[in-house]
């Protein structure tokens, strides 16, 4: 049975449409939906109240367009809201990148029995231990090392790419304490991240595999669909962006750091969304 309900993706910038990419070239017939929340991004610097609050408004937003599946495409929304997301919309179907990206380290570290695997990731991912749990379900004798690297983001949203000097500087400066420690997988803990896997790679070092799951967040959203039988049959598919903020950059940024052609945005600014109104007071009222 085809469903044609779109897919709806959120993040606090533009770093999730690298998971919209790859969402798009595995299931081409779907309509998407991106909401990024520019005007109040980075979310990785903020406390887990005010994330939760955010992502929530992004939701209820989102919730009139009707989507058939939420994907949260920012590791800090992951960590911090995404069981408060299931527990208050039960009706919606949500999914983040913290499981699939952990998935993919496991499976790069093969079979050495005591892996060290590092996590490059904002200040909130890393204070959540979100990583730290996951990679404990799947890994008994795993060792974790954080890092958080909350400047990167700021410095891809302003348009960096990994030829400018600035960004490599900034890329050297959070690795080598985790090269020092000889890890054996990289995590990219945010979405932002791989857009500068190339230079990551090539500071890491052979011997270091690193982990950008942008592709396995999209599979694990394609079996989500299969197995509830939510997939569209057919049909051309396509992908709108909607922005809280400055909507010609974040078209000019789309093209310049992923090579994506994407429609004018729409915009809608943040006083413009949702209250909020956490379930408690909507029961008390």
């Amino acid at each position: 049975m085809s469903d044609p309900r779109p897919i709806a993706i959120l993040d606090s910038g533009l770093g999730g449409l690298t998971i919209a990419r790859e969402l798009h070239a595995l299931l081409p017939q779907e309509q998407i939906i991106y909401l990024a929340d520019t005007a109040r991004q980075p979310y990785g610097s903020r406390g887990p109240d005010a994330v939760i609050r955010m992502t929530r408004q992004l939701v209820r937003y989102l919730a009139g367009h009707q989507p058939k599946h939420f994907v949260l495409a920012c590791n800090t929304s992951t960590a911090l809201a995404l069981p408060a997301l299931r527990a208050e919309f039960a009706e919606h179907s949500f999914s983040g990148v913290i499981e699939p990206t952990v998935r993919a380290a496991v499976e790069a570290a093969g079979n050495k029995p005591q892996p060290l695997f590092g996590v490059l990731a904002t200040e909130a991912t890393i204070r959540s231990r979100a990583y730290e749990r996951a990679i404990a379900r799947r890994r008994n004798r795993a060792a974790v090392v954080l890092r958080p690297a909350s400047l990167l983001v700021p410095i891809i949203e302003e348009g960096r790419t990994a030829s400018d000097p600035l960004v490599r500087l900034a890329v050297r400066q959070y690795l080598h304490p985790l090269i020092a420690r000889k890890i054996d997988v990289l995590i990219l803990g945010c979405t932002h991240f791989p857009m500068l896997k190339s230079v990551m790679v090539q500071v890491a070092g052979p011997g270091i595999e690193v982990v950008d799951a942008s592709a396995r967040c999209a599979e694990d959203v394609a079996r989500r669909l299969k197995s509830a039988r939510k997939l569209k049959e057919g049909g051309a598919g396509g992908m709108r962006c909607i922005v809280t903020d400055d909507a010609d950059r974040f078209r000019q940024l789309s093209t310049k750091l992923l090579g994506l052609s994407i429609d004018q945005p729409l915009l809608v600014r943040p006083d413009a969304l949702p209250a909020d109104e956490p379930a408690f007071i909507r029961a008390a009222g």
